[in-house]
């Protein structure tokens, strides 16, 4: 089941933020007790089930890296972090990815296909009005994908 909506939470006094319980659903998470989390592009965070990143990890060892090069990889696994979830579906944001997103307060979740996105609520908001108009350009055929119709 594709992971989509925008959820926005706050952020606690200790770096913690509640898992909506569809999102949980749908990460086939309910029973777990742990998520991965890593950086993601454009200063945001990427949050995996255990399965999703175990999927992503495969992936990422598959590409093979021109000359070898295995700088992304070692930045990437270096910064990710496996989460605790609390019984309220919470996990801590550790710190230093939460400064690598430029988190404050208000964050948003996003379902974005196979993973949840965590953006800063200004940054993501700013995101949207920048590429919202482009969005019909985005999806047409001069891009790698297009939605079929």
């Amino acid at each position: 089941m594709p992971l989509t909506g925008t959820y926005l939470r706050i952020l606690d006094e200790k770096q913690r933020v509640g898992l909506p319980k569809r999102l949980r659903e749908d990460l086939g998470c309910l029973e777990c007790n742990h998520l991965y989390i890593a950086p993601g592009t454009q200063k945001s965070l990427v949050l995996y089930s255990p399965e999703g990143f175990n999927c992503l990890s495969e992936t990422l060892s598959s590409r093979g890296f021109p000359g070898g090069d295995q700088t992304y990889l070692r930045l990437f696994y270096s910064s990710a972090e496996r989460v605790d979830l609390d019984n309220q579906g919470r996990f801590r944001i550790p710190d230093r990815l939460s400064t690598h997103a430029l988190l404050d307060k208000e964050i948003y979740l996003l379902g974005v296909n196979d993973h949840v996105e965590i953006w800063d609520r200004e940054h993501w908001d700013r995101y949207t009005r920048t590429f919202s108009p482009q969005f019909d350009q985005l999806s047409s055929p001069g891009n790698s994908w297009q939605i079929a119709g």
